[in-house]
């Protein structure tokens, strides 16, 4: 089902649930009169989509239609819940061919990186799983190929990977900064290393690859993790003053 298919599909079954789309918002046939934000919806709806009659495949792209449809993040949620659920896991080709897809496409796509940071990455569980499937799996085919959609998948993960730990994104790390197109990225994965709570560096590791990226002249923040990371820092929150005491 592609993307315009999945949104009509999500558009009619919200409609056969009595939910329509009119200018400013939603409005459910319940309370005609009370405008809903796309939020509202997904936080009543998303869920149901799990109950229906359908193959778990079709669940799984009726949720990903309604992600596209409403742009909201607790879709996102309900997808995670259905996956961890009594009825799970859903079937991994789909969901992660799910997100793959959005990180690739043109259009934003901050609502699925946020749901790769806050939900798969931070959490030890299923990181390893969720970085191999958006990216680590097929990272020399993104940059041997260079396509603009899986570069810029590749792009949208690199930034949002700080959770992921070292272990399990080093190889991606090492490959990806073979391609300058995504040293920018990376820089700014590393960073998020230091810096996110659950955040993972390997201090000498970490350095060694920062000193290969070409990145531009007066790049801000890049001396200070510089520092930081000569100092053996692997992390923000374990050395809460690395930070300010280092300079630009």
């Amino acid at each position: 089902m592609e993307r315009h298919g999945a949104v009509e599909a999500a558009r009619h079954w919200l409609a056969v649930n009595g939910v329509h789309q009119v200018p400013g918002g939603w409005v459910s046939d319940e309370k005609a009169q009370a405008p809903l934000t796309p939020d509202q919806v997904a936080r009543r709806w998303a869920g149901d989509v799990f109950a229906e009659d359908l193959d778990a495949a079709d669940q799984v792209r009726l949720a990903f239609g309604l992600l596209d449809l409403l742009d909201a993040y607790w879709v996102t949620c309900e997808i995670r819940f259905a996956d961890e659920g009594p009825d799970g896991p859903l079937p991994q080709d789909v969901l992660w061919d799910g997100y793959r897809r959005r990180l690739e496409a043109a259009r934003d796509a901050e609502v699925v990186t946020y749901s790769l940071w806050v939900d798969w990455f931070e959490d030890r569980a299923t990181c390893a799983r969720a970085f191999a499937e958006v990216l680590g799996n097929d990272i020399d085919r993104v940059v041997t190929e260079r396509s603009q959609a899986r570069l810029r998948r590749a792009v949208r993960v690199l930034e949002c990977s700080g959770p992921v730990p070292w272990p399990v994104k080093e190889r991606a790390y090492e490959v990806a900064a073979r391609l300058p197109a995504l040293h920018m990225a990376l820089f700014r994965g590393l960073r998020a290393g230091f810096h996110d709570v659950y955040g993972d560096l390997e201090p000498a590791a970490a350095l060694e690859l920062l000193d290969r990226l070409d990145l531009p002249p007066g790049t801000p923040h890049l001396a200070r993790l510089r520092q930081v990371l000569a100092a053996g820092h692997r992390n923000h929150h374990r050395s809460p003053g690395a930070w300010q005491e280092a300079t630009d």
